[in-house]
C-alpha cells in the first residue's frame, strides 16, 4: 500500500480525536461512509493509543495513522499501536528517523523555508504545512513550492470547506488536513450523519478541484 498514491487520489485527511475507542471508531466509520480513505488519529487525549488500536483494527475501510507526534517514543508507540503513517505539528529529527528506521511514511510539520530546507536534507519529499493559513496560506505554499520543487505539502490549519479547493489547485499540495470535518459538537452528540455529509462534501470539493 502506497500511502501517498492513495492521498494524491484521496487527498482530505480528516484529524479524529476520541477519548474513548468506540467513539473513534463510530467517527472513522462515519469519514469512510462519506468515501474518505485515510484519517489521522490524534494524540490530544489520554487515551489516543487505544483509540489508534481501535480504528486500526475495527475500521479496516480506513487507513489511520497518527497524529501531533511529538517525540520518538510517542512515534514507537503510534506504530506499535497499528499507525500506517506518523504526522507532526513539527519537524523532529527523532520522529522522524523512527519513521524511517520502521518504515512508514511521516509528514513532519514545517512553517518556514529553513524547516522544509531541513526535512529536504533528512530525505523527505512531503510534508506538512502547518498551521496553514497562519503561515500565509496559498502564497506562501507557492513561494515554497517554487524553490522546493520536489517537495509536496499537506496544509493544515484553518484549512475549510471555503478554501479547501484554493489549497488543492496547488500543484505541489498533495492532500490537506483538517479537523473542520470531525466538530467536536457533532461528535459529542453522537451526531455521526454530520460528519459523513461533512465527508461527503469534501470529497466533492476535492473531485472538482482535482479534476
Amino acid at each position: 500500500m502506497n500511502i501517498t498514491e492513495l492521498l494524491s487520489k484521496n487527498p482530505v485527511v480528516p484529524l479524529v480525536q476520541a477519548d474513548d475507542p468506540a467513539i473513534a471508531v463510530e467517527t472513522s466509520r462515519a469519514l469512510a461512509a462519506g468515501g474518505l480513505k485515510v484519517a489521522e488519529v490524534v494524540f490530544r487525549t489520554d487515551r489516543a493509543l487505544e483509540c489508534l488500536r481501535a480504528v486500526a483494527d475495527e475500521v479496516p475501510e480506513m487507513i489511520a495513522g497518527a497524529g501531533t507526534v511529538l517525540s520518538a517514543e510517542q512515534a514507537n508507540a503510534a506504530l506499535d499501536h497499528g499507525a500506517k503513517f506518523i504526522v507532526s505539528p513539527g519537524l523532529d529529527d527523532g520522529v522522524v528517523s523512527v519513521a524511517k528506521e520502521r518504515g512508514v511514511p511521516v509528514y513532519p510539520g514545517t512553517m518556514t523555508p529553513s524547516e522544509v530546507q531541513h526535512a529536504f536534507n533528512l530525505g523527505l519529499d512531503t510534508v506538512k504545512f502547518f498551521p496553514a493559513s497562519i503561515a500565509g496560506g496559498v502564497p506562501a505554499l507557492k513561494a515554497l513550492a517554487s524553490v522546493f520543487r520536489t517537495m509536496k505539502f499537506m496544509p493544515t490549519g484553518g484549512v475549510s470547506p471555503g478554501n479547501l479547493a484554493d489549497f488543492l489547485a496547488v500543484p505541489a499540495v498533495l492532500a490537506c488536513g483538517g479537523s473542520w470535518l470531525t466538530p467536536k459538537d457533532a461528535v459529542a452528540a453522537g451526531d455521526f450523519d454530520a460528519i459523513t455529509a461533512l465527508a461527503a462534501e469534501a470529497v466533492e470539493i476535492a473531485r472538482k478541484a482535482r479534476g
